[in-house]
């Protein structure tokens, strides 16, 4: 019996501490990709390599064995080019600023946004309207006009009238400015969207895939107004839903709660996440329709 005591290895602190860590890095590796299109890649690539490991084990296949074992070296390259989206996009949260309170401005801003994006929704005009967080958007800021204009209600819905020089792309607000406006949001290249999914709606989905944006959209056929927000869509918002929203996002406090569970709550997402693929737009359009 004291042998046997013996053999198990004493777990001591630096144990504890390499197995904190080691659960640490699979559970946000876990939720940084959950919900992007890489999470399928990873899942596939990962049964892959365990099934193949068994197989060529059980049935001494020792070339092949040996074979994927020497694949393991080219890992962190492939890993690199295969998921270079999503680990840049981990790159820039490690950057984000720290937490802010609310000035007056930002409260300004956040009426001035949900005044604009009803009035465009009362006349069926649509709209394309992201709000910049900690995770810069320069680069597509350059695709449009700039402008670095006060936020008025006014101002945001005169940019999306038909036929005016800057209405046909997206707006961009930060700092508490109209950043620039006509700018060219990347669409979403996730699998399995619905292929009714209008362009706006995949800009907005694309750029919340790679920034910490929140997108506010009008619908231009059902006069619907959608949030996207870190890769997730959802849709019916009404004025005060959304209001309370960008306060929540935009204006958070000192004490929040954790990132994902605000998210889950203000999105209305179930635990598993309510993403674009799981929405039946042409009942969403249809409702609106008999609306």
């Amino acid at each position: 019996m004291i042998e046997v005591i013996s053999i198990i290895p004493i777990i001591g602190g630096r144990s504890v501490l390499e197995i904190f860590a080691l659960s640490a890095i699979f559970y946000y590796t876990i939720l940084l990709f959950r919900g992007t299109r890489g999470a399928a890649v990873l899942s596939g690539f990962a049964t892959f390599l365990v099934l193949a490991f068994i197989l060529t084990r059980v049935f001494r296949l020792d070339t092949l064995n040996w074979m994927l074992q020497q694949l393991f070296i080219f890992l962190p390259l492939a890993a690199l080019i295969i998921f270079q989206p999503e680990i840049r996009r981990a790159l820039a949260e490690l950057g984000k600023q720290g937490i802010f309170v609310g000035t007056g401005a930002e409260s300004k801003m956040v009426d001035a946004l949900t005044q604009a994006v009803y009035l465009l929704s009362e006349r069926k005009i649509g709209a394309l309207i992201a709000v910049e967080r900690e995770i810069g958007t320069r680069s597509i800021q350059e695709t449009g006009t700039r402008l670095d204009s006060t936020v008025s209600p006014e101002l945001l819905a005169s940019i999306f009238y038909p036929k005016t020089p800057l209405h046909d792309g997206g707006v961009i607000l930060a700092d508490n400015q109209i950043k620039a406006a006509g700018c060219l949001f990347p669409l979403s290249q996730r699998d399995g969207l619905d292929k009714t999914l209008g362009m706006r709606h995949r800009a907005a989905l694309g750029i919340s895939e790679e920034t910490d944006a929140l997108v506010v959209l009008v619908s231009e056929e059902t006069a619907a107004v959608s949030v996207a927000y870190k890769g997730h869509l959802s849709f019916d918002f009404e004025e005060e839903r959304l209001r309370k929203l960008l306060t929540k996002v935009l204006l958070r406090g000192r004490v929040r709660k954790s990132r994902l569970r605000r998210v889950q709550e203000q999105l209305e997402l179930s635990p598993k996440g309510a993403v674009v693929e799981q929405v039946d737009i042409r009942a969403e359009k249809a409702r609106h329709h008999a609306g």
